[in-house]
């Protein structure tokens, strides 16, 4: 190959390879790029390149393009087949070539001609942006309900409608109104977290919407800030929000060793304060889960205090409660029931308890703190039960439905509670 040729193709592919690195293409797609850029060439010169070769090396800067042909009679039908070249011509290539043996030319880029190539150039900058297009669709559909970080670059709108954001690769992504956080407040440069909460294609552009009001975003900034929940050994079973109000989070741990509502919340809040800070003071209850649902709707409702819970066949749970606990219960705007439910999946109905016990003669469960371990009065406390009678009315096979507690160990206590009243 001689010098000048050599310098030639060199420049040719160096053009390319810049264009590759200003939009961030990798080698190995370059060159695939590029290969398609020149059949797409050569299809439009000998119309067909399926006898031809393209090698392509960006590093190095080698570019082959073959030619490959069989030999055939001048007078052959064959001869004017883009696979055929006839014996004169093929001796002008190498004067010792016999029919039935194959032609291999090395084609010169000055044979495309200079229209051809500014083309090529053209075609690559479409090609290009149709991989950034399908890279960027195929990697945020993969990242669906992951939180990432970006920057706000535009806010549209004088509320906020959108606001436009750009992550480490350039992508444009879209944070809508209704997946703000209605505290949240933006301004150009702002660091902002959010889960990609779906991809939609647009007239082949593919659309990234952000959202921070899903409840994965809750949960994926409890993987982050949770040691114990990002290796599996507390798991989240459910999450359920009113952005920027409140949000319930039920967890469960296998390892009877790991308190899964203390780790979650940490020494003095140390952990869910963090959590709570970006998403601008939301209330998160962190719930300890259990398949006994009596016992998780009045965890649910926490940290009001029921007195009896009935569920009805329909489904529906209808709870009683002392009447300065309903409002508790209810919540500021209704928020505590609404998601009391939704974490259960039971419509919840909330009414005050007129039989109340407030009898003289009733005791205080923590006055048995002495004959009565003090985690069963707390686990008699979670399901409304604070004094004595309250436990002796509900009853043995109640106690045992309701509670964390094995049946011994409720036939024990209602014997000792007996007693007191003897």
């Amino acid at each position: 190959m001689a010098k000048a040729q050599l310098d030639e193709k060199n420049k040719f592919i160096d053009s390319f390879a810049d264009f590759a690195r200003t939009k961030s293409i990798d080698s190995n797609t370059m060159a695939s790029l590029l290969e398609e850029v020149f059949r797409t060439m050569i299809r439009r010169k000998y119309g067909s390149d399926q006898n031809f070769d393209v090698i392509i090396n960006t590093d190095s800067g080698d570019l082959e393009i073959r030619r490959f042909r069989l030999v055939v009679a001048d007078d052959s039908e064959e001869v004017n087949d883009s696979d055929k070249v006839g014996l004169t011509e093929a001796r002008k290539i190498e004067d010792d070539f016999e029919i039935g043996e194959e032609v291999a030319e090395d084609i010169k880029l000055e044979d495309f001609g200079r229209r051809a190539i500014l083309t090529a150039r053209q075609t690559l900058i479409q090609k290009s942006r149709i991989w950034k297009k399908g890279g960027s669709d195929d990697k945020y559909k993969d990242l669906v309900d992951e939180i990432i970080t970006a920057e706000v670059y535009q806010i549209l709108g004088r509320d906020a409608r959108e606001v436009l954001l750009i992550d480490n690769e350039n992508n444009e992504l879209i944070l809508p109104r209704s997946q703000q956080i209605s505290k949240d407040r933006f301004r150009k440069g702002d660091t902002v977290k959010a889960v990609v909460h779906k991809v939609e294609m647009i007239n082949g552009n593919p659309k990234i919407i952000l959202s921070r009001t899903s409840p994965m975003f809750l949960e994926r900034l409890f993987e982050q800030e949770i040691p114990e929940v990002y290796d599996g050994l507390i798991t989240i079973k459910k999450v359920v929000r009113e952005p920027g109000e409140r949000a319930k989070v039920a967890v469960e741990s296998y390892d009877d060793r790991i308190d899964p509502v203390g780790a979650c919340v940490g020494m003095k809040g140390s952990r869910i304060h963090s959590i709570v800070r970006e998403l601008n003071n939301e209330n998160i209850d962190v719930i300890n889960y259990t398949d006994n649902l009596d016992l998780y709707i009045s965890r649910a409702l926490s940290p009001a205090k029921i007195t009896n819970i009935v569920i009805e066949e329909s489904g529906r749970v209808s709870v009683y409660m002392k009447p300065d606990q309903v409002s508790l219960a209810i919540g500021k705007g209704g928020h505590n029931i609404k998601l009391a439910s939704r974490l259960v999946g039971r419509e919840i109905d909330v009414f005050r308890d007129t039989d109340e016990f407030v009898e003289e003669e009733d005791v205080e469960l923590a006055e048995f703190v002495d004959e009565i371990d003090e985690w069963i009065i707390d686990e008699l406390r979670r399901i409304g039960l604070d004094t004595a009678k309250s436990v002796i009315d509900l009853g043995k096979k109640e106690l045992v439905r309701r509670s964390d507690l094995e049946e011994e160990t409720v036939e024990h206590i209602l014997q000792l509670l007996k007693k007191e009243f003897e």
